[in-house]
Formats: C-alpha cells, structure tokens, sequence
C-alpha cells in the first residue's frame, strides 16, 4: 500500500473517530461472514457501530487523543466498537453477544481515560452503570434524606387530622365526645 493511500486511511480514521474518547476494541477474525453481519446490524439498530482497523494506522490516527490508551492492544484483527450512549451500553450489547457469538474477542475499552484490559476489563465495564442511570442513582440519594424527612413531618400532622376527622363525624352523628381519664 502507497504512503498516500497509508495517509487517507489515517485522515479518514481521525475524521471518524474525532471527538471519541470512549470506545471498545474486539476482534472479529474467525467469524462468519453471516454472523458477522447479524452482529453488526444487532449493533446498528442500538446506534452502535463497528469499524474494522488496521493496526499501524489506527495507532498513528489514535495518537494524542483519548482513544491512544487502546493503541497498545492493537494486535492481531482488530475492530473498534463505539456509538451508542456511552461505552458502557457497548460492552454490555457486545458481552451480551458473546454468548450467541463466541468468535467475538474482548480486548480492551476505554472510559474517561480508564483503561480496561482483555475481556475481564470489558466484563467488569459492563456492570457499570450508564451515564443516565448514574444520574438517577445520584438524584436518589440526594432526594431520599428530604423524602424521609417530608414523611417525619407530615407523620404527625395526619395523625392529627384524622382525630379531628374522626370527632367531626361523631358530632355531625349527634354523638358525644367523652373526655378521656388521663
């Protein structure tokens, strides 16, 4: 291959992966070409996509962005891995697809500069929660203490108001209120 058309790939891996900083590297070598397309379009209609690298180049287009962690792991038939929410709905869409297909091979992700390592790394990436649904955690936790203490005041507030319910109805009944012995 001419230096040129080695530098239009590299401008087109930058033009692609611009702006990425979270991504999962696999391989798809070994696969057939029927299953490789029924991952792919299980892929595609979770907005998550997968473009097969050559390694030299792909180091080069990687170098001095977030995605120069996954340099090292470039070895071998690679592919990158990437769309979708956050790298963490990847892996568990991808982890999830090594059990119908087992010629997938977990090398590595990155999120927010962390590296994750073979397919261990992926696994445990998986179980992390997405963005949003750490946002979610995050406004529980910080909901819960006021709830509780909406709940302590109100408590007996509607103890109350159910007593003066209570003694509403027995006079509207034309019933006595007998004072209680203390």
């Amino acid at each position: 291959m001419s230096k040129q058309v080695k530098n239009l790939i590299v401008k087109d891996y930058r033009a692609r992966f611009d702006g990425l900083s979270d991504a999962m590297l696999i391989s798809i070598r070994g696969m057939k070409a029927i299953d490789t397309t029924k991952v792919r379009r299980t892929l595609n209609g979770k907005k998550i996509r997968i473009t097969v690298v050559r390694n030299s180049l792909a180091r080069k287009s990687f170098a001095g962005t977030g995605l120069e962690p996954l340099a090292k792991m470039l070895t071998g038939a690679s592919a990158l891995a990437y769309g979708g929410e956050s790298v963490v709905e990847v892996a568990r869409e991808i982890v999830a697809l090594v059990k119908d297909f087992p010629g997938i091979e977990l090398k590595g992700a990155i999120l927010d500069g962390t590296l994750f390592e073979g397919d261990k790394g992926v696994k445990e990436l998986s179980k992390f929660p997405t963005k949003d649904e750490a946002i979610g955690q995050v406004i529980t936790l910080v909901v819960s203490p006021g709830r509780a203490l909406a709940g302590q005041i109100l408590g007996p507030g509607r103890t109350l108001g159910g007593l003066v319910k209570a003694i509403e109805a027995k006079l509207e009944k034309g019933e006595t209120i007998a004072k209680k012995a203390s």
